[in-house]
Formats: C-alpha cells, sequence, structure tokens
C-alpha cells in the first residue's frame, strides 16, 4: 500500500488553489530551482535516447518488408504531400490513420521521397512517439535512477515483442492501431500531469477529437477509460463542478464532435469510408471460445510465445513472458490499491480492461488478430514499469545497479531483433522490368498493386482491381481517378498465381494479350488497348459504349492471334 493516498476528486479538491497534492507533485517539487545545466542534461537525455531507439526501430524495421495495406498509407501521404490535404478522391477502410501514420509517412516522404526507406522511418518514428508517450507515463513521479529505470522497463517490454517476425510486422510495418495509442497516452498524459488547468478539457477534447478520426479504437478504448475514472472521482468527492467532471465531459463531447468534423470533411470533398468497423457483439456462447483466443493474441502481443523464428529461441519468448507476467503484476496492484492510484494508474488499467472485455464480447476475436488490441501492450508497459521500479531508490548504490540492469535488460531484445539483415522487396525484380521496358501503368490484384507503385516511387503506377465475376474498382483504399481512362492508359496486368491472380482470368475479360512475360513469380500481360474502359467502376457496370469505341480506336488488339511468352 502507498503512504498517503491522494483525494480522488483531484487536485482542484484538494485545493482550493488548484495546487496538486504532494504525493502527485512528488518527483517535481523542485523543478522551479533545479539549476539549468540539469536540465539541459536532461533534455540532451531524452535526446540520445530518443535516436538511440529511432535507429534501433528502423533497423528493424528495414529488415522486414511491407505490402500493399501499408503502401496505400504512403501514397495517400504522398497526395497529402502534394496538395490533396483533405484526401479528395480517395475511399479510405474502416481506419483512416488520418491523424498520425499519414502525417508521419508525409513528413518523411518529404525527407526521402515516396520508396522503402521513407515508410521504414515513418514506421520506426510512430513506434519511437508510442515508446516516448509510454516513458513519459512511466517516468511521472519518479527521480534520478528510478526514472532511468522506469524508462528502461518501458522499452524492455515494448522491445521483447520484436524479437518475433510476426510482432515486427504487426508493430513497425503495418499502421494497424499502435499508432493510435499515441492519442490514448498522450491524453492520459495530460490529464495526469495537469488535471485542474484550464486548458486540459479542451485540449484532451482535441485530442480525442483528432483520434476517433484517425481511428476508431480511440473512441470504444479511450474515451470509456476517461469518463469511467473521471466520473468516479467526481462521485467520490461528491462534487459536481470540479476539473474531474469537465474532463469527462471533454471525452464524451469528442464523440459528436468527430462526426461533425468527419460530416464537414466529406462535404468539402474529403475521403469516403465504405463502412464502420466490426463493431458487433457476437452471441454470448462463442465468449469463453473468444476469451481463450484472446489470451492466445496477449500472449503474442507480448512476443511470450516460443515460436519458431523468436530470436533469443526460449530465452526470447521467456523475456516475453516475463514482461507479460510484470504487465499482469501492475495491473493487480492497481486494482488492489484502486483508491490511492494516480489518475493515469486508474486510466491506463481501464483502457486496458475496456480494450480487451470489448475485444472478447465482440465479432473480431480471431486467431493472430492481436493487432485489435494493440494499444494494450504501451499501456502494459506503462504499469509494469510503475509497479517494479518505486518512485524513489533511496540507497546510494542500489539506485545505479537497477539502472544499470534494467538498461541492459532494454539494449539486449533490441540488439537482438537488429540484427535481422536487411530484406530487399520481393518485388523489386518486377518494378526493376517494368522501369526498363517503359511500363509506366497497368492494373494488379490488391497485394501487388500499390506496394509496386510505392517501390518504383511512383514511376510505374499500378492500380489495384477486385477478380471475380467482373473486374471491379476496389470499394476500399483506392482513389477513384487512378481509374479514369480519359487521364490514364493502363496498358498490362500483372498475373499472380501464388495470390489467385490468375493469367487466365485477366485472359477471359480482357481478351488474349499481345505478348506474356515471365519476371520472377509474375506474369506481365501486355496489351494494346486501354485496360481502364474494360473496368466496372464502382456502383456498377458503366460505359459499355466507351470500351466499344477504344476497340474501334485501336484494331491491333483484336488482331493478336497468338501469345508470346518469355521468361525474365
Amino acid at each position: 500500500m502507498r503512504p498517503s493516498a491522494p483525494d480522488p476528486a483531484g487536485p482542484d479538491l484538494a485545493d482550493p488553489q488548484g495546487a496538486a497534492p504532494p504525493a502527485e507533485r512528488a518527483g517535481g517539487d523542485d523543478r522551479g530551482t533545479r539549476p539549468v545545466a540539469r536540465r539541459w542534461l536532461a533534455a540532451a537525455a531524452w535526446v540520445g535516447v530518443g535516436l538511440a531507439l529511432f535507429t534501433f526501430f528502423l533497423r528493424i524495421s528495414l529488415g522486414s518488408v511491407t505490402n500493399s495495406d501499408g503502401a496505400n498509407n504512403a501514397l495517400q501521404a504522398w497526395d497529402m504531400l502534394h496538395g490533396n490535404i483533405l484526401l479528395h478522391g480517395w475511399v479510405l477502410g474502416d481506419v483512416t490513420f488520418y491523424a498520425f501514420e499519414l502525417p508521419l509517412n508525409a513528413f518523411t516522404e518529404f525527407l526521402f521521397g515516396l520508396g522503402n526507406l521513407a515508410f521504414h522511418a515513418a514506421s520506426a518514428l510512430a513506434y519511437l512517439i508510442v515508446t516516448v508517450c509510454a516513458m513519459a507515463l512511466a517516468a511521472t513521479g519518479s527521480r534520478g535512477p528510478a526514472r532511468a529505470a522506469r524508462c528502461a522497463v518501458v522499452v524492455t517490454v515494448l522491445a521483447a515483442p520484436l524479437l518475433t517476425a510476426s510482432a515486427v510486422w504487426l508493430l513497425l510495418e503495418v499502421p494497424d492501431h499502435i499508432g493510435s495509442s499515441v492519442f490514448l497516452l498522450a491524453g492520459f498524459l495530460l490529464i495526469d500531469r495537469a488535471p485542474g488547468r484550464r486548458f486540459t478539457a479542451p485540449l484532451l477534447c482535441v485530442i480525442l477529437c483528432a483520434g476517433q478520426l484517425s481511428d476508431l479504437t480511440v473512441r470504444y478504448v479511450a474515451v470509456p477509460a476517461i469518463v469511467v475514472v473521471c466520473g468516479y472521482r467526481v462521485l467520490a468527492a461528491r462534487k459536481l463542478r470540479c476539473g474531474d467532471a469537465a474532463l469527462a465531459a471533454a471525452a464524451a463531447v469528442s464523440v459528436p464532435l468527430e462526426s461533425l468534423v468527419g460530416a464537414a470533411m466529406a462535404h468539402m470533398g474529403g475521403f469516403s469510408m465504405p463502412g464502420a468497423p466490426k463493431a458487433r457483439l457476437s452471441p454470448v456462447r462463442l465468449w469463453p471460445a473468444h476469451a481463450a483466443v484472446t489470451w492466445l493474441n496477449v500472449r503474442q502481443l507480448f512476443g511470450a510465445i516460443d515460436a519458431p523464428d523468436v530470436r533469443l529461441g526460449a530465452m526470447g519468448a521467456a523475456l516475453g513472458l516475463v514482461c507479460l507476467l510484470a504487465a499482469g503484476f501492475g495491473l493487480g496492484q492497481v486494482a488492489w490499491t484502486w483508491r490511492s492510484a494516480s489518475r493515469a494508474e486508474q486510466l491506463l488499467s481501464v483502457a486496458i480492461v475496456v480494450n480487451i472485455g470489448i475485444y472478447i464480447v465482440s465479432v473480431m476475436a480471431q486467431a493472430n488478430h492481436s493487432h485489435e488490441i494493440a494499444a494494450v501492450l504501451p499501456c502494459a508497459a506503462v504499469l509494469a514499469a510503475r509497479a517494479c521500479v518505486p518512485a524513489r531508490v533511496t540507497r546510494m548504490l542500489v539506485g545505479p545497479a537497477v539502472a544499470a540492469v534494467t538498461a541492459l535488460a532494454a539494449f539486449l531484445p533490441l540488439a537482438a531483433a537488429a540484427t535481422q539483415p536487411p530484406l530487399r522487396p520481393a518485388q523489386a525484380p518486377l518494378v526493376a522490368w517494368l522501369e526498363a521496358h517503359g511500363l509506366t501503368y497497368g492494373i494488379a490484384g490488391y497485394w501487388d498493386a500499390s506496394v509496386v507503385t510505392m517501390q518504383s516511387g511512383n514511376r510505374v503506377q499500378v492500380r489495384a482491381v477486385n477478380m471475380g465475376k467482373n473486374i471491379q474498382v476496389p470499394s476500399y483504399e483506392s482513389n477513384t481517378s487512378w481509374y479514369d481512362a480519359s487521364r490514364h492508359d493502363a496498358t498490362f496486368a500483372i498475373a499472380d498465381s501464388r495470390l489467385a491472380y490468375r493469367a487466365a482470368v485477366f485472359e477471359r475479360y480482357f481478351g488474349r494479350p499481345a505478348a506474356i512475360y515471365r519476371v520472377a513469380g509474375w506474369q506481365v500481360l501486355i496489351y494494346r488497348t486501354n485496360l481502364l474502359l474494360q473496368i466496372e467502376p464502382l456502383g456498377g457496370w458503366p460505359r459499355p459504349a466507351a470500351a466499344a469505341a477504344e476497340r474501334q480506336e485501336r484494331p491491333e488488339a483484336q488482331a493478336v492471334t497468338s501469345t508470346t511468352a518469355r521468361s525474365v
């Protein structure tokens, strides 16, 4: 138990002047008198640690590859960088990443141009920001070696999963909810550091609104956590006019505010979305099975699995299990000492429970879908650090020793994960061949389209199509202008039998090509007609007259009687 319990009503109730109680000011009472040199030293330490972490994350990211999911984000950011701020013409998926990942991608593309390096740099930067926010929350109230040790524990928990290829893919390569935890952590940090300030509630509302515009996980996790915790503190204080009431109201107001912002953006010609996320309840009879699947996904999220690709082998899996147990210990400690727990600890705990609880009772609970609960990892890392490392280490030699041990524990998984050699994208030979042969606009299945476009730096533009009864424009992650036959001339199709995008399907729909070339594992079908005229757009089949006119303009396309097959 903690020696003293802060008033659950918050600092504005405990002190008429709005000052925080001593227990919550711990570690901050000497800030006004700290010498300038110490402040500069602390700032330099944060910058140095941040650069070191970014270097590790970038190196780890380069050891993996991206796919068209991430490539579409890169192309959306490329459009934003070139003036299409509202992403006019884009049809996105059920998550936009508009307020975090896309601006980061635009920033790195400004520095490095469109391509793999910019994408990996943006991924590393996103994970770094998540890590720094978690470290800032964990360090609150601590000093000296204890602060360093808490930060090292956070890094350890966030680095341990990177020992597995699947976790690297989840946390670094594909923007999929882990970046959205920045809005949770930033909001919780604001509430914890400045709960009674006048600017806190409005700023919190803006953060949550931006987070929901980017990812509705913020609405289903962060907003309920803030309403529950702040509402509890209001009830405990028995006073409605207080800072916690304003914070709960700000969280509630952020929901309709985000809807208004989204509607305004759509009215101004911004992006559209085909539908809402799968936020539906599953039958109650499935909840026990979902709980078992959730436990498996939690273990995968923390790297606590003995998979064949785990670096450090059993030691790596053991480290992940230790991190998971430390997080569980932190969550249990907050539950046991709830009344004396800080706002941050209460918010983090409720966010974890809400995220996992919603996941279990919804239709999203599936094996190997730990990305839906990705926000649990940084929240748990903070609780683990605060539970395992006390705010003060008074003994002269114990403090540095604890800091050194935790720093070594953080360095070990980072160094091991960084030993993975950089991977050359699988599509690199295909991109080089297309560029060498002057083929600049074509179509392909979803998983072969945008990733080729990104890797070529937009010099070769390949657009995704859905292949079924008809070949159609996709209803997600695409730009309607890509399929405008008056602006673009698609003269080739990329077939990939490994992904069911077979050459026979293209031939059955578009007719026999002028030539077929085998490039690595792909087949490139060359046509002498604009394939965009024959693709069914969103909303139904359009323009048979246009397709007929195109055939009349290019009769050589129908005169081809044989297919030339070559291997490259």
